[in-house]
């Protein structure tokens, strides 16, 4: 195919044409989807319905979890029904659509993850200036500039991209359209603008990188200083799990865009993509949970209080 205009849709040959294998690969991304549903629903209904939680921290993560969800929602099921209708075709503005969806929950997560570290240096290193920074004006104002940066990278990305020329085919060694995937079809004379945007990415991923390790060496510094235990344990349950998903994003992300396709296995290739696009999504309420008392105690409640319900009902009927 000479070019985009005549691509009318790409074929994800990311997963076996075997039939049993499909309907292998059609239940563990089933089931992998719904603990990343069940994970972040039970989180957002626990900080939503717990007013001890309602702080600019947990406000952050409420949106971090919905862009988690978003993100895992734009790859999983397309992949689940081609397996499952044992195809493996995509249109070209579904493609379109879920190259765009994608760079936005992932762009506008790890914009929010920058400001999540923000967050808790202000917390740990200027408590008395917490609340004044902090404001729920403040918080509002940030979250929404993660949302549309994300917007606008998308956007940008997706432009670009999608102008470039085809001259590689249409077949994409992928369960979804990623980046490099579609990079490896493009003319070699057509896509240096995207090569450059990719470069551009990088940067200033690597700049936020640096601005949360640079704070959470403020933060480790001022917690080595609180003299109670207890108050370390909270301080430190806060901030490890937010630099576990930071570092898991991060790097599997960067690995993924750096790594030379054309040298790269299929298998190597489809195992960094489920990596970076499945497990943070999937891993993050699991992380944020078992490290986190006032998390833990807020799912406690939840579930007792459901399972509680449940045995008045019952009770009830009888």
């Amino acid at each position: 195919m000479s070019n985009q205009t005549t691509v009318t849709g790409f074929l994800l040959l990311g997963f076996s044409n075997i039939r049993e294998l499909q309907i292998l690969h059609f239940i563990v991304f089933l089931v992998l989807y719904l603990i990343s549903l069940l994970g972040n629903l039970l989180i957002i209904t626990a900080i939503a319905l717990d007013r001890h939680l309602h702080n600019p921290m947990y406000f952050f993560l409420i949106n971090l979890y919905i862009l988690d969800f978003g993100s895992i929602s734009v790859t999983i099921p397309k992949s689940m029904v081609n397996s499952l209708m044992n195809t493996s075709l995509i249109s070209y503005y579904g493609c379109v659509a879920q190259f765009f969806f994608f760079l936005f929950f992932a762009s506008a997560s790890f914009a929010l993850l920058t400001i999540m570290a923000y967050d808790r240096y202000i917390a740990i290193c200027q408590p008395l200036h917490y609340e004044m920074v902090m404001n729920r004006r403040a918080c509002v104002q940030m979250a929404a500039s993660a949302w549309i940066s994300g917007i606008l990278y998308s956007a940008l990305h997706t432009g670009n991209t999608f102008a470039i020329s085809f001259c590689g085919g249409n077949m994409v060694d992928q369960f979804f359209c990623e980046i490099p995937q579609l990079l490896h079809l493009a003319c070699s004379d057509s896509y240096l603008g995207e090569v450059v945007l990719i470069s551009l990415c990088v940067l200033l991923s690597l700049i936020c990188f640096a601005f949360i390790i640079v704070s959470y060496v403020q933060i480790f510094k001022t917690v080595l200083k609180i003299p109670h235990q207890e108050g370390r344990h909270k301080a430190f349950s806060t901030c490890l799990p937010h630099l576990i998903v930071v570092s898991l994003f991060l790097f599997n992300g960067l690995f993924s865009f750096l790594k030379p396709t054309s040298n790269s296995s299929s298998y190597l290739n489809l195992l960094v993509a489920v990596l970076y696009s499945i497990m943070p999504p999937m891993m993050n309420p699991i992380i944020y949970s078992m490290r986190n008392k006032e998390m833990k105690g807020a799912l406690s409640k939840l579930i007792g209080w459901r399972l509680f319900s449940k045995n008045k009902i019952s009770i009830f009927l009888h």
